[in-house]
């Protein structure tokens, strides 16, 4: 056995640095991810949302419903979007995810509460996503105790302070009434396992057949970059598809998830989200120069796709930069699509406001991995 040599030792350090230097892809990803770690839980994430769009449909225009509305906007938990909202417009903005809280002011509410009445406000929760409601109620059961006391505390209605509050908050937690968190997660983790699984298999597609020397085989064939992308992502479509059918059967039998729409609505919308997610993993493999590298692009797309998608934290609880991000990932459009489905019984016209940016993402990322693919044939 030879001695130990610490001039070979150094001579061996020296060239893994090398090779560290040459891999730039890796030294990305190494330096990246933590990065995107950091400033994902650092300022993006909140365990604590604010902000969280709502609509107020009132029937009573007075001088106390504006004092209410206002004073819901100063608590930071409540983002007004529309003041002046009809029912129908809140119903359907709630039913496509774009809304948290509808808060219903009912006719003659100023005169009823004068009269010593204690009338009723309505208050529509969005419960699909339990953690994102709970604050902001508590909130506005806290204001609901002082929101009036600077206007009655003029002559005459004194009399009313002795109430607290003179109105009766009334909380429905729409969806979801029960706060049952494998509502939530259960559904999101088909789109999650899907985002996962799909770009990760088709990553390593182009880039293992480069390593295996099989590339130039398909190189010298006449065969056409999209007939290469079509025959490379049907397969794994079919793939997806039994894992959904695989998670559906368990979120309905095994957790039972309940299911409101129509399931073959939801199996026609997962299309373009399985081929979204397999184009974009064959566009990291024409970048890859080798499977490792493959699985580490992977992750640089799945981390921030889990993490600003709203499955795991509020999506209306980060922040609007993030949320900006958020809105690219096919993920995010599609958590709405499969909840809205399972949980709401949403049907083809809420289901196509969150399925038409999947086919826009779809279609760019399309058009990258082609002029990629043309790359590599040169």
């Amino acid at each position: 056995m030879r001695n130990f040599s610490l001039h070979r030792l150094w001579a061996m350090i020296v060239k893994e640095f090398i090779q560290m230097r040459r891999d730039r892809v890796t030294m990305i990803m190494l330096m990246g991810i933590p990065l995107i770690q950091l400033v994902l839980f650092g300022y993006a994430i909140n365990v604590n949302p604010k902000h969280l769009p709502t609509m107020i449909v009132s029937a009573d225009q007075s001088n106390f419903t504006r004092t209410f509305v206002a004073a819901l906007q100063n608590t930071t938990y409540f983002d007004i979007i529309n003041p002046n909202a009809t029912e129908a417009e809140a119903n359907q903005a709630m039913a496509e995810g774009k809304l948290s809280f509808v808060i219903n002011i009912p006719p003659g509410f100023t005169q009823k509460m004068l009269q010593g009445q204690h009338p009723d406000i309505l208050v529509t929760a969005d419960a699909t996503d339990p953690g994102a409601v709970g604050s902001p109620l508590n909130a506005l059961q806290t204001l609901s105790a002082q929101v009036f006391t600077p206007l009655l505390s003029q002559d005459g209605l004194a009399f009313l302070k002795a109430s607290t509050p003179p109105f009766n908050l009334v909380v429905h937690s729409e969806y979801n009434p029960e706060s049952i968190t494998q509502y939530n997660i259960v559904p999101g983790l088909m789109g999650v396992i899907l985002t996962m699984t799909m770009t990760m298999i088709t990553a390593l597609g182009i880039t293992k057949e480069r390593e295996r020397g099989t590339m130039e085989n398909l190189l010298a064939t006449p065969v056409r970059p999209l007939e290469v992308m079509i025959g490379k992502i049907t397969p794994y479509i079919i793939v997806g598809y039994v894992q959904q059918i695989f998670i559906l059967l368990a979120a309905v039998f095994l957790f039972q998830v309940p299911c409101q729409g129509n399931i073959v609505l939801l199996l026609v919308a997962t299309l373009p989200f399985i081929a979204a997610n397999l184009a974009m993993g064959l566009t990291l493999s024409t970048v890859a120069r080798s499977q490792l590298q493959a699985v580490q692009m992977t992750f640089f797309f799945f981390l921030p796709s889990m993490l600003l998608s709203g499955f795991m934290f509020p999506f209306y609880g980060m922040p609007e930069w993030a949320q900006t991000i958020g809105q690219v990932l096919p993920l995010t459009h599609f958590l709405r699509v499969v909840r809205g489905i399972m949980l709401k019984g949403n049907g083809i016209s809420e289901v196509w406001s969150n399925t038409w940016p999947i086919l826009v993402y779809l279609g760019f990322i399309s058009m990258v991995c082609l002029k990629r693919y043309r790359q590599t044939l040169d």
